[in-house]
């Protein structure tokens, strides 16, 4: 079997989601004086881990659900196309799981319980976000389930497992995150919307709209950029932490084409271009954070 399909399988053009908290969250702590190299490498690897298996479990169960047609519009899924069996997904994502518990086990001896619950809760949840009786995914909460784990608990505990302390300015810097990292997934729900509403998977694109989708797309950017501003003005950084700024006409340009896109094909381009905004916001936030120290 070639590499090539499992790399197309864990959706590496999406890592952006995992990589961005773990980054802002240690430039707080590096901010603070608390940076600890071996919990932000341990941490770094357990977010990723989590999120190609997730990607894994996600491939598995939307073929389980059929929702993956042949009409699809998105990148090829491993076990709808029949590159890769349903159950060697399945054990893969497992075996996944399975990798990212055993390395966070460091971080629960470094950090304690609190790394223990958010662990095993972003474990379950990334296998409940497409299976199980009630799969987060196809009943409106996909969105709600990216906000808390690629943003508040991804950014908040990577500053925990750092400084061992909970920190307001993580939970802040945390909501940017999250809105972020929901943009991404708008842009996929946005894109698949009507063979999403064909196999009944009810994103919240198929239950409110698509009018509201590009609202929320718009709205999530605001609130991120909203973020750099606050630890400028109410948490005392230097002004070198609104480098994200110089975003807002790259930002502008990517929500313009968002709206005015009607081929539904053309939003895998879209979904690459909000993970590359991800980027470039979470580095140059980063960067603000730790050069206002």
């Amino acid at each position: 079997m070639k590499i090539s399909v499992w790399i197309e399988a864990a959706r590496l053009r999406t890592l952006p989601a995992s990589l961005v908290p773990v980054l802002v969250g240690s430039s707080l702590a590096w901010s603070h004086g608390l940076f600890h190299l071996p919990a932000t490498i341990t941490a770094l690897l357990c977010a990723i881990l989590i999120q190609i298996a997730t990607n894994f479990a996600n491939d598995y169960f939307d073929y389980r659900h059929g929702s993956d047609t042949a009409d699809r519009v998105g990148f090829t899924r491993a076990s709808a196309s029949g590159q890769i069996t349903p159950k060697t997904m399945l054990s893969a994502a497992l075996m996944t799981f399975s990798l990212a518990f055993l390395l966070g086990l460091y971080l629960v001896f470094h950090a304690g319980w609190p790394i223990l619950v958010i662990g095993l809760l972003s474990i379950a949840s990334g296998i409940l976000y497409t299976g199980g009786p009630f799969p987060l995914a196809y009943n409106g909460l996909g969105d709600l389930f990216v906000f808390i784990f690629f943003g508040i608990a991804a950014v908040m505990g990577t500053y925990y497992v750092n400084a061992l302390q909970w920190s307001q300015e993580a939970f802040w810097a945390a909501v940017a995150v999250g809105s972020l990292s929901t943009m991404i997934l708008v842009a996929n729900n946005y894109r698949d919307v009507h063979t999403d509403r064909k196999t009944n998977k009810k994103t919240l694109v198929v239950l409110l709209g698509e009018r509201f989708a590009r609202w929320q797309f718009l709205l999530l950017a605001v609130v991120a950029f909203a973020i750099p501003p606050h630890f400028y003005f109410r948490e005392s950084y230097e002004l070198v932490v609104l480098l994200p700024v110089i975003l807002l006409i790259p930002a502008f340009f990517l929500i313009l084409h968002f709206w005015k896109e009607d081929q539904k094909e053309n939003f895998n381009t879209i979904l690459i271009q909000t993970a590359q905004f991800m980027t470039a916001f979470g580095v140059l936030f980063s960067l603000g954070i730790v050069l206002s120290n």
